[in-house]
């Protein structure tokens, strides 16, 4: 197969295109550079572009042909989302609308989408399965939810063959340590900590310790990144054997709070996380975890780098190299 990669420079799209390379399949990316990197490829072949540029699509998809695409690009500060919110709609959602124009026009069918868990909003209930409510608290989260109600129609009117993956945390890095998180800025927990203990970012902030939960800090679902590309790939797979459109939780299922995350990369590294303690930061759930059984059960996926201290160890092996 030969697949365009939309983003595939950026933290999690470059483990993809390392997984697509691995397995014989021929890779095209279209990444602009604003927050990936060139030297983060293991192969492929790079076109450094804006995907929404209408003509430039048209000229890619008429040289040449493309078995799918996956798509990875997006802006993703919460934070920021609320302060600039038509940055977000424009990159997320109308940016994508123009691919899947362009898509439809030059018969490209097979589609992967790299949703999140923010389409649900905050959560009704633990673990959240794929029929959670989905009511967005920002525009980070409505923008990709819209994505999601633009394939459901496009599906409908045009035969578009897609998968949106809703992930929660995405964490870790190549266990060879060649790729790993390289965000500007970091807001990600587990390099946070790690930058911490080298002194490369200031002690980490530990925002809340009156949670109910057992510790009284947050808890989320924290997957690996290699875990994750698995997932699109047998989704593209699955809608290839004939699958139907829809939407897939990634998850491990299992939660991990803050001070466990703390405590983790303190034992891994062998030194201490320097730590401040801040209020509770409005918005922040106590719980976040996904369900992520339909996801097996359909995709045949089955994360392998599940424990937190393989998701650090390999974190942190990345850190370490690339200082």
């Amino acid at each position: 197969m030969h697949y365009l990669v939309i983003g595939g420079a950026g933290y999690i799209g470059s483990h993809m295109v390392k997984l697509l390379i691995g397995e014989g399949h021929g890779v095209t990316i279209v990444d602009d550079l604003s927050s990936g990197h060139a030297d983060a490829l293991l192969g492929g072949e790079l076109i450094v572009h804006d995907f929404s540029d209408r003509a430039f699509l048209d000229r890619l998809f008429s040289s040449v042909k493309f078995d799918g695409v996956f798509h990875f690009a997006s802006q993703i500060l919460v934070g920021e989302s609320v302060t600039n919110p038509a940055k977000y709609y424009r990159a997320n959602t109308f940016a994508t609308l123009t691919l899947l124009e362009a898509m439809r026009d030059h018969k490209i069918d097979y589609f992967v989408f790299s949703s999140t868990a923010a389409v649900y909003g905050e959560p009704e209930y633990t673990p959240i399965d794929e029929n959670h409510r989905k009511v967005p608290v920002n525009p980070y989260g409505a923008s990709k939810y819209m994505v999601e109600m633009m394939l459901a129609d496009f599906h409908r009117a045009h035969g578009l063959k897609y998968v949106a993956l809703r992930y929660f945390n995405a964490a870790g890095a190549d266990p060879q340590s060649r790729l790993g998180e390289r965000h500007e800025p970091e807001t990600h927990l587990i390099p946070l900590a790690l930058k911490a203990v080298l002194g490369k970012k200031p002690p980490l902030k530990l925002f809340g310790r009156d949670y109910d939960t057992p510790d009284g800090t947050c808890i989320r679902d924290y997957i690996h990144v290699d875990d994750l590309s698995s997932a699109h790939l047998l989704a593209m797979q699955y809608l290839y054997a004939g699958g139907e459109s829809t939407a897939f939780n990634l998850g491990n299922g299992a939660g991990y709070s803050v001070q466990q995350v703390i405590d983790v990369v303190g034992k891994v590294t062998g030194r201490p996380v320097p730590v401040e303690y801040a209020p509770r930061r409005e918005g922040d759930p106590a719980r976040l975890v996904a369900d992520a059984s339909k996801a097996k059960k359909v995709l045949g996926w089955q994360p392998v780098l599940t424990g937190l201290e393989t998701i650090v160890q390999h974190a942190w092996n990345w850190e370490a190299a690339s200082q």
